[in-house]
């Protein structure tokens, strides 16, 4: 008694410790026993059969939500990925086992065909799943398995629907039209499933006939890691370099006012040597000149300077 007691409170801190998708996905596998209690209890009574209903609606819903967090906020899982397509599996087949079993859900006996279908791919699928799980080979839901658990639960939903007073058998008719499409989708997602499986078994068993094959996709798949690390290391060296370029340029590069000043002040210590050397005077640029200095009949009217005589 201990133990198990222990056993909960482990699961009750395990539970606590998980993020909002994967508590929902529990929370659709909690909701699969009550339903089955309520449908199955209030089978007679279609004036209570609104509350199977609502569990049912109410897991549906937390399949839709649970991914949608999930992709969201980036809280994908192995935990999620692995029990997210467990839980659908449960609600559904519970349910549809369900159905069957109670007088009066289905109308037409050709129903039970979509729902062998359904139940045999779900058994099918698991075990496939189970087999590739073993070999570290992972099976992801397709888009169209989204679907085809849409159309599932819409069809069920439906079929529920038309127990209630002033809804009627046309509802219910309409779920199980529903359900054949659920089937169908079911019946290719399935298939697909077993086909990647084979083609997964053939690939191996050809590998271990020629083992010179296996050796050349082991060589491949090191060969293209090792190239994808040096290309990354490449890239972040030349990003470092161009890193420590920038930053040595900007250091060497002066401020654009400092260079026209040094300039500057070059310029007018080559026009004083030249002036020395000549002896004339330092001619003052033409941005310093006035305009009285710099007309022709100013220039006229200026004395020449004297010529300059030797002793």
């Amino acid at each position: 008694m201990k133990k198990f007691v222990e056993t909960l409170k482990q699961t009750g801190r395990a539970i606590r410790a998980m993020n909002l998708p994967n508590k929902l996905t529990l929370l659709r596998v909690a909701l699969v026993p009550l339903y089955l209690v309520l449908l199955w209890f209030f089978d007679n009574d279609k004036s209570m059969q609104i509350w199977p209903l609502l569990v049912f609606v109410l897991a549906s819903l937390t399949d839709l939500l649970d991914g949608y967090l999930a992709r969201s906020r980036n809280l994908i899982t192995n935990f999620g990925k692995f029990m997210d397509p467990i839980a659908d599996k449960l609600l559904v087949t519970s349910a549809l086992v369900v159905i069957l079993a109670v007088p009066g859900m289905v109308v037409c006996k050709l129903s039970y065909i979509p729902v062998i279908v359904i139940l045999c791919r779900e058994i099918l699928v698991s075990g496939l799943r189970e087999f590739l799980m073993e070999v570290k080979v992972g099976m992801p839901v397709t888009r169209l398995a989204k679907w085809k658990t849409g159309f599932q639960m819409t069809a069920i939903a439906m079929i529920l629907l038309q127990n209630l007073p002033l809804i009627g058998n046309p509802v219910g008719v309409l779920g199980e039209w529903l359900l054949w499409v659920a089937g169908i989708l079911t019946f290719i997602t399935g298939y697909q499933y077993f086909e990647k499986c084979l083609d997964y078994i053939y690939t191996v068993e050809n590998n271990k006939k020629n083992p010179v094959k296996q050796v050349e996709q082991e060589v491949k798949k090191i060969a293209v890691k090792v190239k994808n690390s040096v290309e990354k290391a490449v890239v972040k060296k030349a990003a470092a370099k161009r890193g420590r370029k920038a930053k040595t340029a900007d250091a060497e590069t002066p401020a654009p006012k400092k260079t026209a000043a040094k300039a500057a002040v070059k310029n007018s210590r080559r026009r004083k040597k030249a002036a020395a050397k000549t002896g004339v005077k330092e001619i003052k640029p033409a941005a310093t000149q006035t305009t009285a200095e710099a007309s022709p009949a100013a220039a006229a009217d200026r004395p020449a300077a004297p010529e300059k005589t030797e002793n």
